[in-house]
C-alpha cells in the first residue's frame, strides 16, 4: 500500500513537470500574459501583458510578441520574429486592436504580423496549419486562411485575404486589398496589384495568369474531371477575350457545377480591385 502511494505520487508529481511552462531566465514575461501547459520561452524573448499563447507553443530567442495577440496551440515562433506590433499606417493612434494566430502555424525566424486597425477590420487573423518562412510580413488588417505557405520574404500590405493552401513564392510582393485565391500558385518576385483568381498560377511583374497550379490541385486530392473543368475555366477567363463579367456568363451556362467552379465564379464576382489575367 505505501509502495502503490509512493508510484502515484511520483506519477503526479511527473505529470506536473510534463505540463510545466518554461520560461528562459533571460526572458521578459509580463505578469498579465497568459501561458498555456508546456509553452516554452526561450532567451530574450518578450511577451506582452495582454498576450495569450496556447498549449505547446515554442517562442524561440529574441522574439517579441506585444498587443492584444493570441498565439494558438502548438505553434513555433522562431528567433526574432515579432508579432502583435502596431500597424504601419498613418492613421494608426494607438487603438485596442487585435492580432489572433491559429494552431499549428510555423512562423519562422524575423517574421512580422501587425494587429488590426480602427478603420479596417480591427484584427489580423491568421487561420491554422500555415507555414510563414524567414522575413515574411502579415501587414494590418490582412486574413490569411488555413495552409498558406508565404516563402521567404513574401510581403502582404494591409487589407490583403489570402485563401486557403495559397502558396506565395520569395519577394513575391502583394499591394494593399488584393485577394489571392484558394490554392492560386504566385511566382517569385511577382508583383500582384489586382486578386489572383482559386486556382491559377501567376507570375511576373506586374503579374499574369500562366496557367492553373497543377500541382497544387494534385496535392490537394482535386480530381481530374474538376481539374479539367477548371482549366476549361482559365480559357475562357484569358484565352476568350471576353470582360470578367461575360466570361463568368459563360462559365456558368457552359461548364459543369462543382464547388471548386462555384467558388471561382463567386471570387470573380465579388472582386472590388478588379482581377488580373
Amino acid at each position: 500500500m505505501i509502495w502503490a502511494s509512493l508510484v502515484k505520487l511520483l506519477r503526479k508529481a511527473g505529470d506536473r513537470s510534463v505540463s510545466a511552462t518554461r520560461i528562459h531566465e533571460t526572458a521578459i514575461v509580463a505578469k498579465g500574459a497568459q501561458l498555456g501547459e508546456r509553452v516554452e520561452i526561450g532567451p530574450h524573448a518578450v511577451i506582452g501583458e495582454n498576450v495569450s499563447i496556447g498549449d505547446d507553443t515554442v517562442v524561440g530567442p529574441n522574439a517579441v510578441i506585444e498587443g492584444w495577440t493570441t498565439i494558438g496551440r502548438n505553434c513555433r515562433i522562431g528567433a526574432g520574429a515579432c508579432l502583435g506590433g502596431r500597424a504601419q499606417d498613418w492613421r494608426y493612434k494607438g487603438e485596442k486592436t487585435f492580432l489572433k494566430v491559429g494552431d499549428n502555424n510555423d512562423i519562422r525566424e524575423y517574421v512580422t504580423m501587425h494587429r488590426g486597425t480602427a478603420e479596417g477590420r480591427g484584427e489580423t487573423v491568421v487561420g491554422n496549419n500555415n507555414m510563414f518562412m524567414a522575413y515574411t510580413h502579415v501587414a494590418h488588417d490582412c486574413i490569411v486562411g488555413d495552409g498558406v505557405t508565404m516563402v521567404n520574404c513574401a510581403q502582404l500590405a494591409g487589407h490583403c485575404i489570402v485563401e486557403d493552401f495559397a502558396v506565395l513564392s520569395g519577394l513575391a510582393g502583394v499591394h494593399q486589398f488584393c485577394r489571392i485565391g484558394k490554392m492560386a500558385m504566385v511566382g517569385g518576385l511577382a508583383k500582384i496589384v489586382k486578386d489572383v483568381p482559386p486556382f491559377m498560377l501567376v507570375d511576373g511583374n506586374p503579374a499574369e495568369i500562366r496557367g492553373i497550379n497543377v500541382v497544387g490541385l494534385r496535392r490537394h486530392d482535386v480530381k481530374p474531371a474538376v481539374r479539367e473543368q477548371i482549366r476549361q475555366a482559365y480559357r475562357i477567363l484569358c484565352q476568350s477575350k471576353l470582360s470578367i463579367s461575360h466570361a463568368v456568363e459563360r462559365m456558368a451556362a457552359e461548364l459543369e457545377k462543382c464547388p471548386e467552379i462555384d467558388h471561382l465564379i463567386e471570387f470573380l464576382q465579388s472582386s472590388a480591385r478588379g482581377v488580373m489575367k
